[in-house]
Formats: structure tokens, C-alpha cells, sequence
């Protein structure tokens, strides 16, 4: 009979699954009880629709190979030259200008459709790729989905622009993965002259709305006094003791932590040899929470921890918040979702409302940022198995799949929808406005983290 508790050896012990299980199971549950969220409006005229859905149609070839392109080109945040070089050919092709290295970012796009004189929605694609695992996010389907959308209302109102009651902006929005691309672009007014801004991100299930937390990046390095391990140990001042005190900080600050709080951090730095007693470290720190106020809150308490380990080994500390400004939680516009649930419907999809999937599964986005300065949705788009992951290898598979080439198409669709039903619906959009005053307003990050 096997050892049921086996001597450590060289490889590490297998994860149990029975909680994801259980969350898997749950989800199922919920979701075969839980009826797609709808709208009480109208929306777009149905020809306005049938117009757009036939030019998805025509555009499907070029919007997979733009998919396809994108994947391989795999490019890093800040990095993606040849994806928004790809981006604005396909747009210019199209006799639409574009405008490349837009808001002060080399790989930024923007490019407008349609009259001026009306209301204006932003439909925002992301580009950027994982280190070794490549598009493991999905981001060539959002790129597809946005350009496709764009694209696909500025070929159905072809020579009729001015039909088009309002306009429709494309942002190329770099840097997502592991920084604030969308933030930088906010700072440099990208958002100031639109009403409204929607986006998607593929997933293993269809959700008209699901949790996104915000996340502040903290780097603290600890500065102590260099001296022999053994000879005169009690003349230094131990750098590594106050990086190793706020990592354990930290796991005692969890028992007390909000249930959907997260912090979690590595030691890049932390003495070369054990001889000398050593001399500077450093802590890299993720902080995440759900709501402004309570990772505002929860950062203070992080850096307590910080300054406290500092004060406990006599070590002096440096305090670095935000190297890429921070990432606001997603606050979803519930009419904007009612009409991609309708969309979606219409391609045969069955989006799951709110609280259908655990909100512990919650990850951070930087169009949280955009969610807080004009009203916006960022639905999830299933090209996957409701277990594959992102970020993992399976999910970078899946994103070449042809389950990813059929949401590419309905995407499309769905965004195309939403941004000809804000356009067309007086009554839906000033709903849309409504809430997101009833919600707080614009609060800019700058304003709120500094």
C-alpha cells in the first residue's frame, strides 16, 4: 500500500482540485438555474442590425486572420509594433484614417466613424501577449472582436455616414498584461470625448458580468548594514529579517483580510552569499480588492506592515506604490449589459448574469479604469471549457481554437450591437447615463491614489 504521506522528494505535491470541483459544480448549478440577463429597451432598428450582421459576415475572413496574425506575433506589453501596425492597415484598408502612436503611446491606435454631432462610444482593443505563454489572455480575440465591430458599422453605414446617429471610436489600448496601458492613455484624454465604452474578454463561459478587482503594484526595498555572518553578526543590520518579517506580515494580515482581498508578493532580492549579513532586499507586492475604498484601505495596511518590519530589524525602507498606476475594479453599467445579453442571444448564446461564477475566481484589468470615467462593459466570451484557465497554456490552445475563430464572429456582433443600440436609443442611453451617476460618477485614479 502506498505511503499516504510520502518523504519530501524533488518534486512537489499535486494541488488538490476539490475546491475548484466544488466551485465548477456550484457554477453549473447556478447557471442551469439562472435565466440570460434582459433588456426593457428597444435598441437599434432591426435594419440597422441585419445591416451590421451581414457585414460581420463579410468581414469574417479578414477578422481571422487578424486573430490568427495577432496570435503569432504574440508581443509583449508596450512592445506590440507589428500588432497595431496589423491593426491600422486593416482599418486604412477600409478608407478609414488612423491615427498610430495615439496619446502619447508608440503602439496606441485610434480611429473614428461617424458624425461628430452626436453621442460617442469607445470600442477598446487589447493586443498584448504573455511572456513564454504567448496569448494565454485571449487578447488576439479582443483585438478581432473590437477592430471586427468597428469595422463591421463602418461598411454597413458605408457612404451613408451621416445615417449614423452618433460616432463610433476604435482605441488600440497596449499594455494590459501586468501594466496600466489604458490608465496612461486616460491620463492623456482618451476617454474625455466619449459617452460610453465597451470591450470583452474571452473566457470558459459566456457572463454578461462578473467580478474584476482592482491591484496596486508596492515595491519596498529594505536598506541594512553589511557585516560577517559569524565573526560580527551584531554589527549589521539584516535586510533579508525585514524582507522575511513583511512576507509573514502579510500571511497574518489574511485571517483579517476581506474575503475577496489579495495580496501576494515575492522576494526578487535578498543577499547573494550567507556569509554576510545582508545588506538590501527587496519585496515586489500585488494588492488587490474589489472596491476603490477598500484597496485604498488595504494598501495602508500593507505598507503598516512594511514600515513596521523596517522599524523591528533597524532597517531603513523605501515605500514605492504604483510603478504603473493602478487598476480600478470593473464597475459594469447593467443597461449597457442588458443589450449585450440580447446580442449574444441572438448568436445563440446564453450569457450567465452576475453571481453565477464565484467571484474567487476574480483577476484585475485596466479597463476597470475606463469603467470609472465614462459608463462601460467588459462581458466574458467563452472560447474555452468552463475549466481552462487563463494565463496557462491551455487557455493559449484555446485561443487558436475554432471555438475562439466562432467567437471572434460573434463578438463582433455582440459589440457591434451594444454600440448601434446606444447609439440609436435615446431612452437606453440615458439609463446608461443615469446609473453611472447613481454609481458615484468619473472618479480618476490620479485623483483618488495620487
Amino acid at each position: 500500500m502506498p505511503d499516504p504521506h510520502p518523504a519530501p522528494g524533488s518534486q512537489p505535491t499535486v494541488p488538490d482540485p476539490t475546491y475548484l470541483n466544488l466551485l465548477k459544480a456550484d457554477m453549473a448549478a447556478r447557471a442551469a438555474a439562472a435565466d440570460p440577463p434582459g433588456s426593457a429597451f428597444t435598441g437599434a432598428p432591426v435594419e440597422a442590425t441585419a445591416e451590421v450582421r451581414a457585414a460581420v459576415d463579410a468581414l469574417a475572413p479578414q477578422l481571422l486572420s487578424l486573430a490568427s496574425d495577432i496570435y503569432g506575433y504574440a508581443e509583449l506589453a508596450f512592445e506590440e509594433y507589428r500588432s497595431a501596425g496589423r491593426i491600422a492597415a486593416q482599418i486604412e484598408a477600409a478608407d478609414i484614417d488612423v491615427e498610430r502612436g495615439a496619446y502619447g503611446l508608440d503602439t496606441a491606435l485610434c480611429a473614428r466613424f461617424g458624425p461628430s454631432t452626436g453621442r460617442t462610444i469607445g470600442i477598446c482593443a487589447e493586443y498584448d501577449a504573455l511572456p513564454d505563454i504567448g496569448h494565454a489572455c485571449g487578447h488576439n480575440v479582443i483585438a478581432a472582436t473590437g477592430v471586427g465591430a468597428f469595422l463591421a458599422i463602418a461598411r454597413a453605414y458605408a457612404g451613408r455616414e451621416d445615417e449614423l446617429p452618433g460616432q463610433v471610436v476604435l482605441l488600440g489600448t497596449p499594455a494590459e498584461e501586468g501594466h496600466t496601458g489604458k490608465e496612461y492613455m486616460a491620463q492623456a484624454g482618451a476617454f474625455e470625448d466619449l459617452d460610453a465604452a465597451i470591450m470583452l474578454h474571452p473566457a470558459g463561459y459566456d457572463a454578461a458580468d462578473v467580478l474584476w478587482i482592482g491591484r496596486r503594484l508596492l515595491d519596498v526595498e529594505f536598506t541594512g548594514v553589511a557585516a560577517h555572518a559569524s565573526a560580527q553578526p551584531f554589527m549589521g543590520r539584516n535586510a533579508l529579517d525585514a524582507a522575511s518579517l513583511l512576507y509573514q506580515g502579510i500571511g497574518l494580515l489574511r485571517q483579517q483580510m476581506l474575503p475577496i482581498d489579495r495580496v501576494h508578493a515575492a522576494i526578487p532580492e535578498g543577499g547573494d552569499r550567507p556569509s554576510i549579513i545582508t545588506e538590501s532586499a527587496r519585496v515586489s507586492i500585488y494588492v488587490r480588492s474589489a472596491e476603490p475604498a477598500t484597496l485604498m484601505d488595504l494598501s495602508q495596511r500593507v505598507e503598516d506592515i512594511a514600515r513596521g518590519a523596517a522599524l523591528m530589524t533597524g532597517c531603513g525602507v523605501e515605500v514605492r506604490w504604483d510603478k504603473h498606476p493602478p487598476s480600478m475594479p470593473v464597475r459594469a453599467n447593467q443597461a449597457l449589459t442588458g443589450r449585450w445579453s440580447v446580442r449574444q442571444q441572438e448568436r445563440g448564446r446564453a450569457p450567465l448574469p452576475r453571481g453565477v461564477v464565484s467571484d474567487s475566481l476574480a483577476a484585475s484589468t485596466d479597463f476597470g479604469n475606463v469603467s470609472y470615467l465614462v459608463p462601460g462593459i467588459h462581458p466574458m466570451l467563452r472560447i474555452a471549457d468552463a475549466e481552462t484557465a487563463l494565463h496557462t497554456r491551455g487557455f493559449a490552445q484555446a485561443a487558436a481554437s475554432e471555438a475562439a475563430e466562432t467567437g471572434v464572429l460573434d463578438g463582433t456582433y455582440g459589440l457591434a450591437g451594444v454600440a448601434l443600440d446606444y447609439l440609436f436609443d435615446d431612452a437606453l442611453a440615458e439609463a446608461v447615463r443615469q446609473e453611472f451617476e447613481d454609481a458615484g460618477g468619473v472618479l480618476r485614479v490620479s485623483e483618488m491614489f495620487g
